[in-house]
């Protein structure tokens, strides 16, 4: 699995998946988490980005740039 470009993870969009490349699920495949609301960008500094995402009922996080090499596009 590769980690998320910074690119890839600002074209993001509602309900898009992504994969935990840490945290696994019962069965063993990766954790799967789903981008929450709309990505955030900065004009003043390009290579910040804030992505919102929400597992299962109650987990919620974000994807940023110091931890994108967290999260991959496909599963394993």
């Amino acid at each position: 699995m590769r980690a998320i470009s910074a690119s890839a993870a600002k074209k993001l969009g509602y309900r898009d998946e992504i994969y935990d490349r840490l945290n696994r699920n019962a069965d063993g495949s990766p954790a799967r988490w789903r981008v929450n609301d709309k990505v955030q960008v900065w004009k003043t500094q390009p290579d910040r980005f804030r992505v919102p995402l929400k597992h299962g009922l109650y987990d919620y996080s974000e994807l940023t740039q110091s931890n994108k090499n967290r999260f991959s596009l496909k599963p394993k």
